[in-house]
């Protein structure tokens, strides 16, 4: 039992910071629909130093990821509609630079294939000189809107999407 403490220092072999990719690709399924949407850092969304706070990139994802479901029929209009609700499950953020007051930047969402009832979506966030300021990822589960139970079926709405996605009309 003479093992040294872990430091801060000391990373574990297995953390990587991922750039592309979060989600295994499926062989032979469509690949992912993307949406981007281009941002401004404003003057509420930055902290004293002139950088934007960490908790925004949140907002920031949302704003691309609500445009896509919009391109897509899974609005949150249409959820309610269906009587649905997807509730994130999991969320994960790889930052790599930090975006500045003023700053305009690309968020791109991209929705990404895969057979259960679940949203898989990955996300990035472009600065202008087209380097990284960060990646990241949600997991969404369908739920009923009235009981609140996990779906285990994939529901209309995601099969209606599905279909529109295999034939090629979302690009």
């Amino acid at each position: 039992m003479n093992q040294k403490p872990e430091t801060i220092d000391q990373k574990p072999a297995t953390f990587r910071r991922k750039k592309t990719g979060y989600f295994e690709r499926l062989e032979g399924m469509p690949g992912p629909v993307s949406f981007s949407v281009k941002r401004r850092v404003n003057f509420s969304e930055a902290d004293v130093m002139g950088i934007a706070w960490h908790g925004r990139y949140l907002i920031f994802f949302e704003d691309a990821s609500a445009e896509l479901g919009r391109r897509c029929g899974l609005s949150y209009i249409e959820f309610y509609e269906a009587n649905l609700r997807a509730p994130i499950v999991q969320l994960h953020i790889d930052f790599f630079q930090p975006l500045l007051l003023d700053e305009e930047f690309t968020v791109t969402a991209s929705l990404m294939w895969n057979e259960g009832a679940r949203l898989n979506t990955e996300y990035s966030i472009i600065k202008n000189d087209g380097s990284i300021a960060a990646t990241g990822y949600t997991v969404q589960m369908f739920t009923d809107g009235a009981s609140g139970e996990v779906l285990i079926a994939s529901p209309e709405l995601l099969e209606r999407c599905r279909k529109k996605w295999k034939s090629g009309e979302l690009k």
